[in-house]
């Protein structure tokens, strides 16, 4: 028997979660399929390997659809400054500036899904439906996508969403491709145990062989990204702790302070990729599973969650105004909000990339002038800070904290 849903959403992460939620107050039915369950929080856990700093605008986004409560009551760490280094160039941000307590939020991934579930679990027409897989996507325009899952259940959906990440199995099953490169470089990222007590400053330094960032944790801890070769990430990554411990001390700044303990490390390559369209008659695209970006400013999650808010506001438009919610008409509305939108922050990351990572002479010379320029001419430095804390641009309603019910 073919189950009937207004809308299934294939990812149960945090942007899928976010759709979800956003539209827990319409009358929409909904499913949201996830293959498998994150882990119970307790506050004596150590943190997590993945975490995301989340900019003023997610925050926004996350205490419109009722889940910034769950994640305050867990754990994050605010920050107020943000710095920016390398060679002569050197410039850092405060929140102050612009009036704002905070520029973003360093929160565990797990976290903030965790704290949306609780809130998604609150709606009776959203049905949870973990763990399972997806056996099989049929899909013809114009009448409802069908979902095979593994269990043995089959949906029926008027709209499906796909928040299933880079290697999305429903983009692919749809038949939108995707344009994609890889940087030719990983990124190390290491849990640590610092001797400073908790700290409200992010900093980046940019070397020619990769950046070096500091994200600060709750407590005497911190998360640590080291960008680099993938040979040398793989050396690095099959070191003892205390040898790597060794390795942070000879390669990262003085600021970093001493490093006490390595509790965690993990890697991952760096790659773009941009789907090359964000919908079709039935089906939507969101988060990764439209675009994966260069991690360098931590926009990924950011702009999944700006993606799935501008969705829902198109949704609930669209169903309020009695409009069918699957017409590729109405869904391009929401391509047009965040395609562009998603472009222009992939290819500012590039250029941030490029510009960075070479050591040519001229260039360094530019960089170093722009940077420290950065540092005196207010107006524009207040515009980036702005801008990193996602607070420019073409912004769905829930980002600005406004409803859309």
């Amino acid at each position: 028997m073919k189950e009937l849903f207004d809308i299934a959403i294939v990812g149960g992460g945090m942007v899928g979660a976010t759709v979800a939620c956003a539209l827990g107050g319409s009358p929409l039915k909904m499913a949201v399929v996830e293959q498998s369950p994150p882990l119970p929080f307790a506050p004596d856990q150590p943190h997590d390997l993945r975490v995301s700093a989340l900019s003023i605008a997610s925050k926004n986004i996350l205490e419109s659809v009722g889940a910034w409560q769950g994640i305050t009551d867990k754990r994050l760490c605010p920050f107020r400054r943000m710095r920016v280094w390398e060679t002569a160039g050197d410039t850092e941000f405060c929140s102050d500036d612009i009036h704002y307590p905070e520029l973003g939020y360093i929160v565990e991934n797990r976290v903030t899904q965790l704290s949306l579930l609780e809130k998604m679990r609150e709606f009776d027409h959203i049905e949870w439906i973990c763990p399972t897989q997806i056996k099989q996507v049929s899909y013809r325009p114009g009448n409802r996508v069908e979902l095979e899952l593994d269990n043995g259940r089959v949906l029926a959906t008027r709209l499906l969403v796909a928040a299933d990440g880079g290697q999305s199995k429903v983009r692919q099953a749809v038949g939108l491709g995707v344009t994609s490169w890889d940087y030719q470089q990983h990124a190390l990222v290491i849990y640590i145990e610092t001797a400073y007590g908790q700290q409200d400053i992010t900093w980046q330094r940019f070397l020619p062989s990769g950046p070096q960032a500091f994200l600060p944790l709750p407590g005497h801890h911190g998360s640590l990204v080291w960008y680099h070769s993938p040979d040398e990430i793989k050396r690095l990554q099959e070191l003892p702790f205390e040898a790597l411990k060794q390795e942070l001390t000879e390669a990262f700044p003085d600021c970093l302070g001493p490093v006490e303990k390595i509790l965690g490390v993990s890697s991952f390559p760096l790659r773009r990729q941009h789907a090359q369209g964000y919908i079709k008659h039935g089906v939507a695209l969101v988060g990764d599973a439209a675009h994966t970006i260069n991690p360098l400013a931590g926009q990924g999650v950011n702009i999944g969650l700006l993606d799935a808010a501008a969705l829902a506001e198109v949704i609930l438009e669209a169903q309020n105004q009695g409009q069918d919610i699957a017409d590729s008409r109405i869904l391009q509305r929401y391509e047009n909000m965040r395609r562009l939108e998603n472009l222009k922050m992939m290819t500012l990351m590039d250029v941030f990339y490029q510009v960075f990572s070479n050591d040519i002479l001229p260039v360094k010379l530019i960089r170093n002038l722009g940077l420290g320029l950065a540092g005196h001419l207010h107006p524009v430095k207040n515009r980036v800070m702005r801008n990193a804390m996602g607070l420019e641009g073409n912004l769905p309603k829930l980002a600005r904290g406004v409803p859309i019910l």
